[in-house]
Formats: C-alpha cells, structure tokens, sequence
C-alpha cells in the first residue's frame, strides 16, 4: 500500500490556504460542487448500485444495506444538505467573547479552523458529503476514510466534489484515503503533528480501536445504545407510535432506540398494544414480566427471552428489548450502566418525572415524549453533521461547524509590559 504521507502534506498545505478564504469564496464553492454532484448522479447511483450489490453477496444484513443504499431521493437530500451548509453562518473569525482586565488589555476569543482533520466511518455514503461541506465551510482540510462497503461510491462523490472545485480556483482540501486496507487507518491514528483530529463514526468496535490506538487526539462519536422509559401516566398510543418510530423508521442508524424500559404498572396497558404494532415487523426479547403482560402473542410477533447481554447490546437490526422496572431511579440506572452517552427519552405526563429523568440520565441528548431519532445535524438545523459526539469536552452531541473550530486568544494593547 502507498504512504499517505504525502496526503497528509497536501492536506496541511491546502488547509493553510483555505483558512484565510472568506465566507463568499467557500459558499462559491460549495456551490460549485453541488452542481457538481447533481451532474455526476447517475454515474454516484451507479457506483453505489456495485457496492450495494456487494454487500448483499457477501450477507450484509438488510438494516445496514440500507445505510448504504442511495436512491435519486438521497443524492437530492446530499445536495440539499451542502445547501444548508451554504445558508449556515461562517464560525472562522467570530468573536467568540471578550473583555478587558485592569491594565487594559483587551483579550478577546476568537474561532479558528481546527486544521486537519480525518474521519473514519463505515457504509454510509451520505457521510462523505456531509463531512467534506462542514469542514470546508469551517476551514478545515478533511481525509476521508469510509469502509470498503462504500469505496465506489465514495470514489464517484469524492470525484464529483474534486471536480466542483476546480472550477473555483479554491484549494480542494479533501482526499479519500481508498486503498481499502486496514493499513490506512493505523497510519492516520499515528499521525502525530499531521492530523489534528480524528473522528470515528460508525459501530462499537469501530470506536474502540480508534480510541485505544491512536497517537493523535480522538473525538469520540457514534455507538448508541438508546433506550426509551415509559411511566404510568404515559398516553400509551402515543408510546406506542414513538416506540415504532424509534425502532423501525431507521434500524441501523446509532440513535435508534434499542432497548424500552417500561414501569412495571405500564406493563398491562403497553404490552399488548406495542406487541400489536410490532408483530411482523420487529422482534421482541422481553424480561420475564414484560414478556407475560403480552398475554396471547398476535400472529406473526417473534418473542424470545430476553439475556444480560441484550441490555448492553446495539443492535441495528429488527430488534427490541423490554426490560420490567420499578421506578424512575431503576430507569435511570440501567441506562447509565449500559447506555453509551448517546440518546436517552422519557415517555411520560409526569412533569416532575421528566425534570428528574432528565437531570440524572448522562446523555448528550435527553427527550421527553419524543422519538430518539431525531439526534441528528440537520435536524437540529446544523445542516449535516460529522456524528454524534458521546465524549465531555470540546463538543457534545450533534456536530455542526461550530465542533470544527478551537480558539485562538487575541490580546490588544497600548504598550503595557508585565511588571
């Protein structure tokens, strides 16, 4: 396999370059590369039709062949994401806050690009637009490392992107790592002083050999292991519709739901109504008490005994777990021993129940009567996003520009020296 070594170069140089652009310039040219993208669509449909036919030869499961899969639908959502981006307030250069200590300087903070940065992700095509958008907006150089799943399509969009560039006169601080080997990922997890920072995007393991391995500082985004909590005084239909839709509407995205704590005096109300709902279409694997509330299984519902290793488990798939609690403090517990940080909800008209819930569960994102699937950077009018950030500093859930920036402290004065 060929270095990246002098990517990294090409990277740091063309970021340097870009940094100084202002806001027209990078909006220009985010342009450019949507008409770009919406010339090279039958030939990104094309290269995706390969890969999708791939994965399926080779017994992807059907929830990730759909993380995969683009449609004419999705290629428009791409180009409307980079949109988005364009309408979005340039970060690089805003005066974050300021003031003046007694000797009068004037220290201000100011937000500067980040530099380079690299994500490694796995079979989600969309990613890679959403990535190189927000990081050229922000002023940063992005390497691009999608799995192997995905390397014809993110050729055919890396190409598209490239070629919108060109146009611009603009450097094109973007380069997809695309050898396909595992060798890629350890020599940008060891790219001290070259990569700035590095994001993995994708499923645990994913996460954990970037963490445990690399020599350069790590954003840690990604594996979800969301649980919806259904009290009492919940509206159990309404339960119902957000625990399908949290479930079903996106399985093999990380915020969706996973496992649904339910108050053993929701059980009787629930159970039938959610095995109803699901029978066809998803699995359960019920505790011993949700499992018995169901009483005579519909047709067609799959039900198994649930196991420890169910609650700690994100499955993507086609699978729900219910698990009997007694109490919010129960609730609560169970999700800060298995969740991971990412997307937690409360379905419940207990306002007091809420305020709680929301005060103890350590997540990035806390709802309350609301579907989990909406932790996400469009959504929250971030136009895309890099991933979900499940970590304590720097950023924290949804990142937007704003993640894709640190400061820089600017100090004004008249001549003052330090006695």
């Amino acid at each position: 396999m060929a270095s990246l070594s002098t990517v990294f170069d090409s990277l740091k140089t063309a970021q340097a370059k870009l940094a100084l652009e202002n806001r027209n310039r990078k909006d220009a040219a985010l342009a450019a590369v949507c008409k770009a993208v919406g010339a090279a669509r039958q030939e990104i449909l094309a290269a995706n039709a390969a890969d999708v036919e791939k994965a399926r030869t080779g017994g992807m499961k059907e929830s990730l062949i759909d993380r995969l899969l683009l449609t004419e639908k999705r290629v428009d959502s791409i180009i409307e994401g980079i949109e988005t981006v364009i309408r979005l307030e340039d970060p690089v250069g805003k005066i974050k806050s300021g003031w003046q200590i007694p000797n009068g300087l004037l220290i201000e903070q100011i937000a500067v690009p980040l530099g380079v940065v690299a994500i490694i992700y796995e079979s989600r095509p969309n990613v890679t637009a959403d990535a190189f958008s927000l990081a050229y907006k922000a002023g940063c150089a992005i390497l691009l490392r999608g799995s192997s799943a995905a390397l014809e399509s993110n050729r055919a969009l890396v190409k598209a992107v490239k070629k919108g560039l060109e146009t611009t006169g603009i450097p094109a601080a973007v380069e997809l790592a695309q050898s396909g080997s595992r060798d890629e990922v350890d020599e940008i997890l060891c790219a001290r002083g070259r990569i700035d920072a590095v994001l993995p995007r994708g499923g645990g393991g994913l996460i954990r050999r970037v963490v445990d391995n690399a020599r350069v500082p790590v954003i840690e985004t990604g594996e979800g292991n969301c649980h919806i909590y259904v009290e009492p005084s919940a509206d159990m239909n309404n339960a119902v519709d957000i625990i399908e839709n949290a479930k079903l509407q996106k399985p093999g995205a990380c915020n969706a739901v996973e496992t649904v704590l339910v108050h053993r005096d929701a059980l009787g109300p629930l159970m039938p109504l959610l095995a109803a709902r699901l029978a066809g279409k998803a699995e359960l694997r019920c505790d011993a008490a949700s499992g018995a509330a169901i009483g005579a299984p519909p047709q067609g519902l799959v039900l198994k005994d649930a196991v420890e290793s169910d609650w700690e488990t994100e499955f993507l798939d086609y699978i729900l777990a219910v698990k009997t609690v007694n109490s919010l403090n129960e609730a609560v517990g169970h999700i800060n021993a298995y969740g991971t940080s990412h997307s937690e909800a409360i379905l419940t008209n207990d306002l007091r129940a809420a305020e709680e819930f929301c005060r103890q569960v350590d997540a990035a994102c806390v709802y309350v009567n609301a579907s989990t699937r909406f932790t996400d950077g469009g959504v929250f009018g971030f136009g895309a996003e890099l991933g979900i950030s499940t970590q304590k500093f720097h950023v924290r859930g949804p990142m937007g520009l704003d993640a894709l920036t640190t400061i820089k402290y600017r100090i004004s004065g008249s001549g003052q020296i330090r006695e």
